[in-house]
């Protein structure tokens, strides 16, 4: 493939075809096309995926869609999401080696991606789901989240070279539309492709969409997201978009990347963990969940430790940029006002992710993408008691995120609402 050709889907029947002499590809997998497996496995809203595996070894080829998978070609998308999810993986990998899959090739005009094909890794919320106690994934998330988000950051970066990213980053206006309006706005009212458990939601749903300090506080949010350019976001960072082994966590689907609030990617990827916390209860068919609902309110601890140590140790060692600048403190012989500075920013990180925390389990139980967190507790009003603590939990830390001090409170929340009677 040339790349010159006009675009054309992928398909099991003609992937070995059309790309059986790309020379990344065949020195990957071995070059007897003929001798090729192709499985499609794309389980996500809006691409093709595919497994292919050859004689020496297997490859995953990615391609974007003209549309938006989950709605179909009423909901058209540009392929270019393509180009922005191969420049963020290899911002990503440069920032934080091994957290990412390798890359082997890219074609824009074909919208595609080849890159390494994660084995034995399976997707993170299936095994939250599975209840399956990964012992590593605290800390390899605190430490990708920490490194990507500091140094693609004003805090890192030369200033020409992050105004250049910046704007080239500010293209992907179509997959920020896609958050701005389903994640910020949609829940919030009747809007066409939302759903919920319905009619055990209903009464609840719509004291939500009439509660005022939420839905303030849900565009206060938005602005932040809109308007504060701090860094390069993963941009969908959920326990869907990362693959894991019990040694080992590499972060995947970074198409939404763009540069915005550093608090968003980790107040969507905590959020995660406290939505499958609440989905505990739907899936103790083999037993009580009461272990793995500790041991993830325990990652969510050890995550935000993480975080918060890797990002203190790259502002002392790596604080090269024009924001707070070495040569107003620490060359001033004043390490405590470096010191006072980064506790600052480290607390607005804090109070926004709480918030982008809250709205984000909102839009996965009332917008038009869900979580199979709680999609696959097949009994309804089950189903709807673990989302209904969920809803109350998020407007909680949502609306209250400027009076909430430490992760432990908000642990402690989760739990008490966790064993309340719902619905």
């Amino acid at each position: 493939m040339t790349g010159k050709l006009p675009f054309e889907a992928l398909s099991v029947e003609t992937l070995a075809t059309r790309l059986g002499t790309n020379e990344a590809l065949c020195a990957k997998i071995g070059g007897d096309a003929s001798a090729w497996k192709v499985r499609e496995v794309g389980d996500g809203n809006l691409n093709l995926v595919f497994i292919v595996e050859g004689a020496s070894g297997g490859a995953i080829v990615k391609q974007a869609l003209p549309y938006v998978r989950l709605v179909g070609d009423s909901w058209p998308l540009p392929l270019k999401r393509s180009f922005f999810e191969y420049h963020a993986l290899t911002r990503q990998e440069a920032r934080a080696p091994g957290s990412v899959p390798a890359i082997y090739y890219f074609d824009e005009t074909q919208a595609l991606i080849i890159m390494e094909y994660l084995s034995p890794h399976i997707i993170l919320r299936r095994a939250l789901i599975e209840g399956r106690q990964l012992p590593n994934i605290a800390r390899d998330i605190g430490l990708f989240m920490a490194r990507t988000l500091f140094r693609g950051s004003d805090l890192s970066m030369a200033t020409k070279e992050r105004k250049a990213d910046l704007a080239l980053f500010a293209d992907n206006v179509e997959l920020c539309d896609i958050t701005e309006n389903l994640v910020f706005s949609d829940p919030y009212f009747d809007a066409k492709m939302n759903r919920h458990t319905s009619p055990q939601l209903d009464a609840l749903v719509a004291e939500l969409r009439a509660d005022r300090d939420l839905k303030v506080e849900a565009q206060r949010l938005k602005h932040i997201f809109a308007a504060n350019a701090e860094t390069l976001l993963h941009g969908d960072l959920h326990s869907g978009s990362i693959m894991v082994t019990d040694q080992e966590t590499r972060m995947i689907d970074p198409e939404f990347a763009f540069y915005g609030p550093m608090a968003f990617d980790v107040g969507m990827l905590l959020a995660n963990f406290w939505m499958s916390f609440f989905s505990q209860r739907g899936h103790e068919q083999n037993g009580k969940r009461d272990a793995m609902r500790a041991y993830l309110l325990d990652v969510v601890v050890e995550t935000w430790a993480v975080f918060r140590a890797e990002f203190s140790h790259l502002w002392r060692s790596e604080r090269t940029g024009m924001l707070y600048q070495k040569s107003l403190f620490e060359d001033q012989g004043d390490i405590l006002a470096a010191e006072q500075a980064l506790d600052h920013v480290l607390h607005q990180i804090w109070t926004d992710l709480l918030g982008f925390a809250g709205i984000e389990v909102h839009r996965r139980i009332l917008g038009l993408a869900h979580n199979a967190d709680f999609e696959t507790i097949a009994e309804e009003d089950l189903r709807a008691s673990c989302e209904a603590k969920a809803l109350k939990f998020g407007r909680h830390i949502a609306v209250n995120r400027h009076q909430i001090h430490s992760i432990d409170e908000v642990n402690n929340l989760a739990a008490l609402i966790e064993q309340e009677n719902s619905i």
